[in-house]
């Protein structure tokens, strides 16, 4: 059942296009310049679920961002508008059930244990480029930025040359997604 709900939302993600997002008959006005022209490989398009996301170190050890077994989706049209989410597979309630009444220590977790953002993706055969639209941090609501990626069989995989978590000097991040096949 799982399976068949992430395939739906595969198709609409691939069908539907928010509000100000580009659609097949033309950019929105406010992209940015040329990000609507920029190809996206047909091997990128569709849905994907997290494998890993990890700091590594200088000295090739990792640090597991989301835990062991992080969950998480990416969704991405044709022309090339996604909506990603990752989050920690088990993460602290809050005490009062209320979203308004947490404690610093339950924002805090909440926060740090959760990681959300759409915007628009293109690439190349090495090298993929992002514009984020909006994101959980606020700080990289409007960034862009490139890296490079690899397609292994149903898992692509990517570098963040600067984690945004905090992390030492000469770290960088490692991003594992698999491919939802039906």
């Amino acid at each position: 059942m799982f399976r068949k709900r992430l395939l739906l939302l595969a198709l609409l993600a691939a069908t539907v296009t928010a509000p100000g997002l580009a659609t097949a008959s033309g950019p929105a006005t406010d992209m940015k310049a040329g990000a609507n022209s920029a190809m996206v490989p047909k091997e990128l398009v569709g849905a994907w679920t997290l494998v890993s996301c990890d700091n590594v170190y200088p000295d090739g050890h990792r640090v597991e961002l989301y835990g062991p077994n992080p969950q998480g989706m990416w969704l991405i049209d044709a022309q090339g508008d996604y909506m990603m989410q990752m989050v920690r597979a088990k993460r602290m309630p809050f005490a009062a059930n209320d979203k308004s009444k947490g404690t610093p220590d339950e924002y805090r977790a909440a926060a740090m244990d959760s990681n959300a953002h759409f915007g628009h993706v293109s690439a190349d055969a090495t090298m993929m480029h992002s514009e984020i639209l909006h994101a959980s941090y606020p700080n990289w609501d409007g960034k862009s930025g490139d890296t490079s990626y690899s397609i292994n069989g149903d898992e692509l995989t990517y570098r963040v040359a600067k984690p945004s978590s905090g992390a030492a000097e000469g770290a960088h991040g490692e991003v594992v997604w698999r491919r939802v096949r039906s």
